[in-house]
């Protein structure tokens, strides 16, 4: 039997991207958001908004080698052409139908709906953010996943072409705008006001590069997923701490987040948001409840009166010892650890 709707009371409330959200906790881009009922329950559950899953970049493309197959040298062609895709089966719904998924949810649910896009190339993107736009999204998130292999490609040309594209998709919209980067530029607080200034609203710490790894077995490189833990929170609250109040954009932390007590060292760190996905799918949809009430139980024994009062208090500029952030702090890590000996 399903559950009343959960009472979030307004201290949790948060501002992300323009728009007031009941609470901090935000679903991240995931395979739950598939389906407009677990998106409905994600609000009754008292979450605040839900990124949905991802509408990848190869998708477009394959839909525009189908639409210009007739245009094709032939169907060889195009057959080799299409051979360089995955099989789209094993990711999600197409272009159209994710426009109607869409619709669906915003139709379903109250709390916004934010649209993914995965990619790093200009490509079909801008149409397709202006057509969900047009479906009702709320917002979009762009899932920057670019992978140079190329060894002529430099680190300035990647850091260019992302930047060009939030801008061009930023300039074709009127939604807001987040952009979702991985924790692999060479400078990401330079990298992060690139992205700031070229119109981004908020920007998401950190996606996950996901490894291959080798079944010997088969002598075959195989997919390799787990999900995150709280082990993964440290390093988007380094960049979060660092880039808070130095930028514009709102920041947003996705990637282990798992308790309230992450949320909490993501408030402070000065994200507006936690994002959350792993678990989800490892507890539950219905574990939001308890997150909310471990918050709501720890402010009150802490005596803070809002989410936004503890936003940014252990941020970069707000610590006594700002070099608690900096290379400063490297040496006196290394010289904490102390060494055990037989086992003592």
């Amino acid at each position: 039997m399903k559950s009343s709707n959960v009472v979030v009371g307004s201290h949790l409330a948060t501002r992300y991207l323009g728009m007031e959200l009941k609470c901090p906790i935000v679903a991240s881009a995931g395979p739950l958001a598939k389906e407009v009922d677990n998106i409905r329950r994600m609000e009754d559950v008292g979450m605040g908004a839900v990124v949905l899953h991802s509408l990848f970049e190869e998708q477009i493309e394959l839909e525009s080698l189908a639409l210009d197959r007739g245009l094709s040298a032939g169907s060889e062609s195009f057959h080799e052409a299409i051979q360089y895709f995955p099989d789209m089966g094993q990711y999600n719904i197409g272009p159209d139908a994710y426009l109607e998924h869409i619709r669906k949810a915003k139709a379903a649910v109250k709390i916004p709906v934010i649209a993914s896009l995965n990619g790093a190339t200009p490509g079909g993107w801008i149409h397709y953010a202006g057509l969900m736009e047009e479906a009702g999204a709320d917002a979009l998130e762009l899932n920057l996943y670019f992978l140079p292999t190329d060894p002529e490609t430099t680190g300035s040309q990647v850091e260019s072409q992302c930047i060009k594209l939030v801008r061009d998709v930023v300039r074709g919209v009127k939604i807001p705008v987040a952009v979702k980067i991985g924790p692999y530029f060479s400078s990401i607080a330079h990298v992060a006001r690139d992205f700031d200034e070229a119109g981004a609203a908020a920007i998401v710490l950190f996606n996950r590069f996901y490894q291959p790894d080798y079944d010997l077995q088969t002598m075959e490189v195989v997919p390799n997923l787990h999900l995150s833990t709280s082990a993964e929170l440290p390093l988007r609250l380094h960049w979060t701490a660092l880039l808070s109040g130095r930028i514009k954009a709102d920041l947003a932390i996705t990637g282990g987040v798992h308790t309230a007590i992450d949320i909490l060292k993501s408030m402070m760190a000065g994200a507006r948001v936690a994002m959350t996905t792993s678990a989800l799918l490892k507890y539950g949809i219905d574990y939001v409840p308890k997150l909310l009430t471990d918050l709501d139980e720890w402010m009150t024994a802490h005596e803070y009166e809002s989410i936004q009062q503890m936003q940014g208090s252990l941020n970069y500029l707000s610590v006594p010892d700002p070099a608690a952030y900096e290379r400063a702090n490297y040496m006196r890590v290394l010289s904490s650890y102390q060494v055990r000996h037989n086992g003592h």
